[in-house]
C-alpha cells in the first residue's frame, strides 16, 4: 500500500525570548527527528502523555505551524516548499478535527455557515448546492436538518463534535488529522464519536492521524499505533501487536494504565515516577531514561534509533538493539 502522508526526520522548536531586545534565549523542542508515514485508507493513531508533542506533529504536517527542519510529504508533494496558492488547493485533501468542540465552532455562525463556508472559500458548487450539501453533512454524522439554523451554544459536547467533524469532511478531504477528538467528551459520548469516526472512514475510504493520550480509544480504531515521548518516538507497531507484545517501557507504562472492563479482574500496573521533563532541557540520550525503571548508565549516552523487531514494529530502546 502506498505511502500518502511521508514525515521525514522532523524538527519543530518554539523560540523563547527574553531580555530588553527580545532576543532569542531559548527554545522548546516540541518535536525532535520524528520520522513516519501513512499509507492510504488507514487510521494510524498518534498516543503520549501530555506534553509529548502529538499535537505540534499533527498540526506541521498540515503546515498550520512552520517545521523548524525536515520535510512532510503529501501524496509525493512537499507540503513544506508549496506556495500560497497551491497550498490552498492541497488544503481541500487535507483537513482537521480540533480537540476542543466548544471553542472551535465560531459561536456568531449558525451551523449552516459553519458546514457550507468551507466550500464558498474553495470555490465548491452553487448556493443550492451548498444547501443541500449542509444537509447531507448533518445526516451523514447522525444529526438532523432541522439543526441547520441553530448556533453552536444550543448543542452538548457531543453534538458540537459531530458538527467539527461534519465540517472537516465538507470539501471531501483524502487525510484527516482528528486532534484529540475525544478528550473533552464523557465517557458515554467518546464511544459514539469513535464510532462515527470508524465509520465515516469505512465509507468515505479516509486516511487518518488519530491523535489521543488514552491507549484505551485508540485500540478500536487504529490500523498502527505510533508511541511518543517528549518529542520522540518510542515505538510505532500494528494496534494488534502493540496491544499484545509491547516492547519499549514507556508502551508497556501506558498499556498498564488501561482499566481491564471485568470485575475481579487485576493486572500489574507499571507506575512512572516524576513528571515528564521539560522540552526546554530535555534529558540526555533516551529522553525517556529518567523515568525508566530499566535505564542503565548507557542510556544517558546514546540516543536510541527506531530499529526493526519485527513485521512493521520498530522500537527506539537500547534494550532491543
Amino acid at each position: 500500500m502506498a505511502a500518502l502522508v511521508e514525515v521525514d526526520r522532523l524538527h519543530k522548536h518554539f523560540p523563547i525570548r527574553g531580555g530588553v531586545l527580545q532576543r532569542v534565549v531559548n527554545s522548546v523542542k516540541a518535536v525532535t527527528d520524528v520520522s513516519f508515514e501513512i499509507r492510504s485508507g488507514e487510521v494510524v493513531g498518534l498516543v503520549g502523555e501530555s506534553g509529548s508533542g502529538k499535537t505540534t506533529v499533527g498540526r506541521t504536517i498540515l503546515r498550520l505551524a512552520d517545521a523548524t527542519s525536515g520535510a512532510v510529504r503529501f501524496d509525493g508533494l512537499d507540503v513544506m516548499g508549496l506556495g500560497p496558492a497551491t497550498l490552498r488547493q492541497l488544503r481541500k485533501r487535507m483537513q482537521i478535527i480540533f480537540q476542543d468542540p466548544y471553542a472551535s465552532l465560531n459561536p456568531r455562525e449558525k451551523v449552516r455557515e459553519v458546514l457550507t463556508h468551507p466550500l464558498k472559500l474553495h470555490g465548491i458548487g452553487t448556493r443550492a448546492d451548498h444547501q443541500d450539501r449542509a444537509v447531507s453533512l448533518l445526516e451523514k454524522v447522525g444529526m438532523s436538518p432541522d439543526h441547520l439554523d441553530r448556533y453552536p451554544h444550543e448543542f452538548s459536547g457531543g453534538q458540537r463534535q459531530r458538527i467539527g467533524i461534519a465540517r472537516a469532511l465538507a470539501v471531501e478531504p483524502e487525510f484527516i488529522v482528528a486532534d484529540e477528538p475525544v478528550s473533552a467528551l464523557d465517557v458515554s459520548i467518546q464511544a459514539q464519536v469513535i464510532n462515527l469516526l470508524g465509520e465515516l472512514k469505512n465509507d468515505l475510504d479516509l486516511t487518518m492521524l488519530f491523535i489521543a493520550h488514552d491507549l484505551g480509544v485508540v485500540e478500536h480504531i487504529c490500523d498502527r499505533v505510533i508511541v511518543m515521548y517528549l518529542g520522540r518516538i518510542m515505538e510505532i507497531a500494528p494496534a494488534d501487536t502493540l496491544y499484545s507484545r509491547p516492547i519499549h517501557p514507556y508502551t508497556q507504562a501506558l498499556l498498564s494504565a488501561v482499566p481491564i472492563p471485568e470485575p475481579g479482574k487485576r493486572k500489574s500496573r507499571i507506575v512512572l515516577k516524576g513528571d515528564i521533563p521539560s522540552p526546554i532541557d530535555p534529558p540526555s540520550g533516551c529522553v525517556f531514561r529518567t523515568r525508566c525503571q530499566m535505564a542503565t548508565s548507557e542510556c544517558a549516552k546514546v540516543v536510541p534509533p527506531l530499529r526493526t523487531i519485527g513485521p512493521d514494529h520498530l522500537s527506539a530502546c537500547i534494550r532491543t538493539a
